[in-house]
């Protein structure tokens, strides 16, 4: 089903492309033996089967019915013939089949028969379809059902539903006086379709009644129903097909089709009258008062929406041209601030760099030794560095004491045993190594509690390896 601009804007798109059936209900009658379409049809149908049971109903009527759809006599005549071999089920439950559609015929509103094959369609007529139900079941159950249907269709109670396919349809209408006309569904006329009773509409307007006309119809499978659509039922003579209805007296130059649907909104329009309507051929005309007053309003109201949609879609793709230069431009200043803060963070380590060499130096470091030893304590805070460069301080001034006291001794002076002062000279040996015992066991402490040995092990094994032979060089031999 194709949908216009304008069924969307009145919000009734959905129910458009949901409801394209129809379903109808008549009351289902023994099939005659008298009718000479019928005995062709039952011919075809394997007549007189003991197993068989034959009903008839009428499908449908041409014309204008009570739930404001209309059946043009062009479209119905098309699909005449496409309820035949479908499948009849009980209460529409297509897992409970209890036979098939046999054929269909077509009668005047006389029951007079009509020849299927006219050239020229004829104006107002009944399509009426014969189907065979399968009385003989091995199930007793089975069967014991089958013969209370078969009881309660020749005594009136069961009907017949029929459904309805339609892939499109136009606009019916007519005026007080009882005019008709047909106007193609199409973009300029489809803001009459939320005027249509289907879908929810009140079916007028501007004093036309306005009804549903089918297109493209097709007739679905039967079931077998315990209910009509309407208790005004249609009931087919046994003897001769023919409409009784109580609007028979009413004489308008239009025909009327009786058939009744078991639609939604049935029960809310059972005691309104219908309109009369004879159903013509698409004609592609409008009512013109109403096109040229109401189509130019919603052509502008369409266009202002488009204009402004455009409006904003520009104004969107503005805005998201400026938010991607902004996050260029976020992007350069982090850059740059990131080059900034690594810029600072190596002045700052040149400047410590500086400040410890004069601190190592002025301890008594050589500037090579000082420069070697750098990397060494890189990784310790500044207190640290302060306590590793007291210590060495207060280490380097004991041993610059004991520098002062150096003597010359002969060879027998050396001898403990005939010098006195050679002890003495041999105990301060002995204090010294021990002071440079103490100085190394406080330097590896020290060391150990503010470095992470398993970083920089190897490379304190080096620096202490040169501070000992700086000790022994410029210490020890004084």
């Amino acid at each position: 089903m194709k949908i216009y601009k304008q069924e969307v804007l009145d919000g009734i798109a959905e129910k458009v492309q949901a409801d394209t059936t129809v379903a109808y209900c008549s009351q289902a009658v023994v099939c005659p033996v008298n009718h000479e379409i019928s005995q062709k049809i039952k011919a075809s149908a394997n007549p007189k089967q003991i197993d068989l049971y034959y009903i008839k109903s009428i499908l449908v009527s041409t014309g204008w019915n009570k739930n404001d759809d209309v059946f043009s006599p062009e479209q119905t005549w098309a699909a005449r013939t496409t309820p035949e071999d479908k499948q009849f089920n009980f209460m529409h439950n297509e897992n409970d089949i209890i036979g098939h559609i046999t054929g269909s015929y077509i009668v005047d509103r006389s029951g007079n028969t009509i020849d299927s094959n006219l050239d020229n369609t004829p104006q107002d007529f009944d399509i009426i379809t014969e189907a065979v139900l399968y009385n003989s079941w091995t199930s007793p159950d089975n069967r014991e059902r089958m013969q209370k249907i078969i009881n309660e269709i020749e005594q009136g109670k069961w009907f017949v539903s029929m459904e309805c396919l339609f892939a499109g349809f136009d606009y019916a209408l007519i005026d007080q006086q009882g005019n008709p006309k047909v106007i193609a569904r199409n973009e300029q006329s489809s803001f009459l379709t939320k005027h249509l009773r289907a879908y929810g509409g009140t079916g007028e307007y501007e004093g036309y009644k306005v009804g549903r006309s089918l297109r493209d119809i097709s007739f679905s499978g039967k079931g077998l129903v315990s209910k009509p659509a309407n208790p005004r039922s249609i009931i087919l003579d046994s003897s001769r097909a023919f409409l009784v209805n109580k609007q028979d007296d009413v004489i308008l130059n239009i025909p009327k089709g009786e058939i009744q649907m078991s639609d939604t909104n049935l029960e809310q329009i059972v005691n309104e009258t219908p309109s009369e309507l004879t159903s013509a051929n698409t004609i592609n005309e409008v009512v013109s008062t109403t096109v040229e007053e109401v189509t130019p309003n919603y052509a502008e109201t369409i266009s202002a929406l488009e204009a402004s949609l455009t409006e904003k879609t520009e104004a969107f793709k503005a805005l998201e041209e400026t938010l991607k230069a902004n996050e260029t431009v976020i992007k350069e200043l982090q850059d740059a601030l990131a080059a900034k803060d690594a810029e600072m963070m190596d002045m700052k380590k040149k400047e410590k760099n500086r400040t410890r060499k004069d601190k190592l130096m002025a301890s008594g470091f050589e500037e090579s030794e000082a420069d070697e030893s750098l990397s060494l304590y890189e990784n310790l805070d500044d207190n640290a560095f302060e306590a590793i460069v007291a210590m060495y301080k207060k280490k380097m001034a004991k041993m610059d004491k004991k520098s002062e006291f150096k003597e010359d001794i002969t060879e027998d002076e050396k001898n403990e045993s005939t010098n006195p002062k050679a002890a003495v000279v041999a105990s301060e040996v002995e204090k010294t190594e021990e002071v440079t015992e103490t100085l190394f066991d406080g330097v590896n402490s020290t060391e150990a509690a503010l470095v992470d040995a398993s970083d920089i092990n190897d490379e304190l094994q080096a620096t202490r390896a040169s501070v000992a032979q700086w000790l022994t060089e410029n210490v020890l031999r004084k």
